[in-house]
């Protein structure tokens, strides 16, 4: 009723919420092109007095920001791939198999979505340290740092989502028993009907669950942060530009700072805007299932 009397309110309610979304990175873009006398200085400006890429310099050279996308993007690639892999297998054996306890094992896997993920964080530290026959450990975990000065420590807690589980899981259910059964007496087996008929048809939700997990991995900093203390090697782009804004001066370095941000800002961005179409298919057909 009041969206047919007042049709501009709800015009007003968007353009109001892009404009409080769109400003926070519009200032952070244009901070990134100011001087070291322009940031955090009374009055206000929004612009810089001149467009300066003298900032994007100093944050690769003082981030060693090729080393940083490096291990962001080794650690988010391989979380993402591992995902959407396990993802989708358990989701498929949870909605189309039959075997015994398989309900039981899907509420275990709601079960542990109620718990935040920082609470293992100390559990997941320690079975890194004693984990066997790697960083100079013997077989029985000791003497040695483990996986901790790997590459596969940042990874590791986030190879398995129970959101991403249950999210598939969700929508292979409303793929026809039929069409699988079709398949079977073809002659494919599970795994064939896994991926020539099942895979295709959750394209859209397989991209949108995969677009969610590199944005939290990408952005993952308590974890990052945790296995950087073993292993600066492995320092991950969040937490390198937390350790510049933290060490050295804040009124010259936020520029530097807000450049290095925008780069690390762009892949998902870019990534996004590759992927927009089948994200929101993939939104509209989860909220529909």
């Amino acid at each position: 009723m009041i969206r047919r009397r007042f049709p501009w309110l709800s015009y007003l309610l968007v353009g109001t919420g892009a404009v409080l979304t769109v400003v926070p990175f519009a200032d952070m873009l244009m901070t990134s092109f100011k001087g070291p006398d322009e940031a955090g200085t009374l009055p206000y400006r929004f612009l810089p007095r001149a467009f300066d890429l003298s900032n994007y310099r100093a944050a690769i050279h003082q981030l060693d920001l090729p080393v940083l996308f490096r291990n962001s993007v080794l650690a988010t690639g391989m979380i993402t791939g591992s995902v959407l892999l396990t993802s989708s297998l358990a989701g498929y054996a949870l909605a189309k198999l039959r075997f015994p306890g398989r309900d039981l094992v899907f509420r275990l896997v709601l079960s542990t979505m109620m718990f935040p993920p920082f609470l293992f964080f100390i559990p997941h530290f320690l079975i890194l340290v004693h984990w066997p026959l790697a960083g100079g450990n013997d077989l029985l975990g000791r003497g040695g740092a483990g996986l901790t000065v790997s590459i596969l420590a940042l990874a590791m807690p986030f190879l398995v989502s129970s959101f991403g589980i249950f999210l598939t899981r969700q929508f292979m259910v409303s793929i026809p028993d039929e069409v699988l059964e079709a398949a079977r007496i073809d002659g494919c087996g599970e795994f064939a009907v896994w991926w020539r008929i099942v895979v295709p048809q959750t394209k859209p939700v397989l991209v949108t669950l995969g677009l969610l997990t590199f944005v939290d991995a990408w952005n993952e900093y308590i974890w990052a942060l945790l296995v950087s203390t073993a292993n600066p090697a492995v320092m991950t782009l969040p937490v390198g530009i937390q350790f510049l804004q933290d060490y050295v001066d804040p009124t010259r370095t936020l520029p530097i700072v807000m450049a290095g941000l925008v780069l690390s800002v762009l892949p998902v961005l870019v990534l996004f805007l590759l992927l927009q179409k089948h994200y929101i298919r993939g939104v509209l057909l989860s909220g529909l299932k």
